[in-house]
């Protein structure tokens, strides 16, 4: 209890808490989400954030990005947006008879690309290098990226007509794909009496600087996951590779990042150790993405790759 005690009154904690309390004053009533967008930034990994319109998913990105002291950046993704829209394009300067690099908006911390599935598979791909390894490459050039990055993409599952469905390498690239869903009835009779997004969302100061998250970052890798988690782990894993319904399993890379997100889960929740429930719940929206259901690839629901992995969790038992 004592150890537990000593680690709630931890700064790193209370700066994690002060983050979400700031999302929190403008984003209502979806704290699992908050909780999701937590795990993926302190965790270095991206975030597609997939549902209808409407619901918050560009409030939910810009209240993060104002809470932190970093650079930000909106990509409106379009099917006429090029790769140079993003990266940057090299100007001649006839002053000085040479050329000189403009940069494109992907060169801040936070990258919102909004409705990623609007715009084309090679403009989609100009993203990949840089989530990938935190750099791009134009005109025979390679610029670091500056740290900490992220990015957050979002998109409309149910809108078909004018999108490009992303390719499963750059699914693979998100640590975590997630779903915000409707309000409930009283928390919608708050939006609607406060409106909490109108002018509070521009008036957010930052809670939390780039060195502050970085050593957030740094402390996830020490939090510690006993061995019979990790096994539980490959468990779920390795019934998605030999799943009667599933044409593809969980990649190595999202093993990792799925062992990655339950240790940030287990930070934000005040404890220097991985249980069971931080594996449970984040199974799905760290590996739902990864998989390809058999159904998918006939015409099938995309959403049924998250009831079987649903099904997974439910069957394989927890060690105790």
């Amino acid at each position: 209890m004592a150890a537990e005690v000593e680690l709630q009154s931890d700064p790193i904690l209370q700066r994690l808490a002060r983050l979400r309390a700031n999302i929190e004053k403008v984003f209502l009533g979806k704290s699992a989400a908050v909780t999701q967008v937590l795990v993926g930034l302190i965790s270095r990994g991206h975030i597609l954030i997939e549902d209808v319109p409407g619901v918050g998913k560009t409030v939910l990105a810009r209240a993060l990005a104002r809470s932190l002291d970093l650079s930000f950046s909106r990509i409106q993704l379009t099917p006429d947006l090029m790769p140079s829209d993003i990266l940057g394009v090299s100007i001649y300067d006839s002053k000085t008879g040479t050329f000189e690099f403009k940069r494109g908006p992907i060169f801040a911390n936070i990258v919102l690309a909004d409705e990623i599935n609007r715009t084309t598979p090679r403009t989609q791909s100009a993203l990949l290098e840089a989530m990938n390894e935190a750099q791009v490459s134009v005109d025979g050039r390679t610029m670091k990226l500056e740290q900490p990055f992220l990015v957050i993409a979002t998109q409309n599952p149910f809108e078909f007509e004018g999108t490009y469905f992303l390719p499963e390498n750059q699914l693979d690239r998100f640590a975590l794909r997630i779903r915000i869903g409707y309000p409930s009835r009283e928390v919608e009779s708050r939006i609607i009496r406060e409106r909490p997004n109108a002018v509070a969302l521009e008036q957010i100061e930052p809670v939390m600087q780039a060195n502050d998250l970085i050593e957030i970052q740094n402390r996830v890798t020490e939090v510690r996951i006993h061995d019979a988690l990790v096994n539980y782990a490959l468990d779920l894993v390795e019934v998605t590779r030999d799943h009667e319904h599933l044409e593809v399993g969980v990649s190595p890379r999202g093993t990792l990042a799925f062992i990655r997100a339950a240790q940030a889960a287990a930070l934000l929740m005040g404890r220097d150790y991985v249980v069971p429930d931080d594996l449970k719940s984040l199974f799905v929206p760290a590996c739902a993405h990864r998989v390809v259901s058999k159904s998918y690839l006939h015409g099938g629901q995309a959403a049924s790759a998250e009831q079987v992995l649903s099904e997974i969790v439910r069957n394989v038992s927890v060690p105790e």
